[in-house]
């Protein structure tokens, strides 16, 4: 007995030793962290910017989101179709603990939804967007567009920190396919309030392709952070979706684009879009 007692508690301190190595893990077995690319970014990019539509309802898990974002460790991230609020709080964390990379969080429009985050009738989740930034977020507005179209949209903005310098930052969504005039209204919200700032940056799914006429207010103010991707070229502009349609962008008024990347990802029905930018 003394013996067999002896032979547990060993192999109880093995297993406690083998997760001090190799972390924690999350349900079913999987665990936290995951490897990433030799060429992935050890620290926080300060003037690089992202925006991924996460996909919801998706399978993916928020540690393989984490991981992808940390791979290229942007200054400001805009995502949209955050599964939860609960979701985002996780990333934010999973970014910290397990890659060091320290971010803050603000939240814009959010549809509360009883089946999309497995909300109880007292404590409802759910999903929209959200701006996480490495630099501290000030002058936080919301707003939610007059239609939404077949669900609540809308409009997000902050101030903060990219490449050394203030900008105000909006995180957007627009209204799905096949709403042209809705997201034409919406687009007019979003133009307008873009338009009183000198340098801005706006990050999001939009839902059309660029020579798409609802977007002409956006292109009449900002340029796309790939300088080949304009309405009048709209076919050398790379795709950002698993369907090989551009909806995604990167618009930036007053700042100048260095380079950018569209990285698929199987995490998502939408690629990582991300662009470096002087915006001294």
């Amino acid at each position: 007995m003394v013996l067999e007692r002896g032979t547990r508690l060993l192999a109880g301190a093995m297993v406690v030793a083998c997760m001090l190595l190799v972390g924690p893990s999350v349900p079913g077995g999987t665990l936290f962290t995951r490897s990433l690319p030799a060429d992935a970014a050890r620290n926080v990019v300060a003037n690089r910017v992202m925006t991924w539509n996460l996909c919801n309802p998706c399978e993916a898990g928020n540690v393989d989101r984490a991981a992808e974002i940390a791979t290229y460790a942007p200054q400001v991230i805009g995502v949209q179709e955050a599964a939860c609020v609960s979701d985002v709080e996780r990333i934010r964390d999973y970014l910290g603990r397990l890659y060091g990379l320290v971010y803050h969080v603000e939240y814009g429009p959010v549809l509360r939804s009883w089946g999309r985050c497995g909300g109880a009738p007292w404590r409802p989740g759910g999903f929209g967007q959200a701006i996480l930034s490495a630099a501290p977020m000030t002058d936080r507005v919301t707003v939610e567009y007059p239609d939404g179209g077949s669900e609540d949209r809308g409009y997000m903005a902050v101030t903060t920190t990219v490449d050394g310098r203030p900008v105000r930052v909006f995180n957007t969504h627009l209204a799905q396919r096949r709403q042209e005039a809705v997201r034409a209204e919406q687009t007019a919200v979003l133009a307008t309030e873009v338009a009183r700032h000198d340098r801005a940056i706006v990050l999001g799914d939009f839902n059309a392709v660029p020579d798409a006429p609802e977007l002409a207010r956006m292109w009449a103010l900002a340029a796309d952070a790939d300088p080949r991707c304009r309405p009048s070229r709209a076919g050398t502009c790379e795709p950002t979706t698993d369907w090989y349609s551009r909806f995604d962008y990167v618009f930036l008024r007053g700042i100048a684009p260095l380079e950018h990347r569209v990285q698929p990802t199987s995490y998502s029905d939408h690629h990582l879009l991300f662009a470096d930018l002087d915006a001294r």
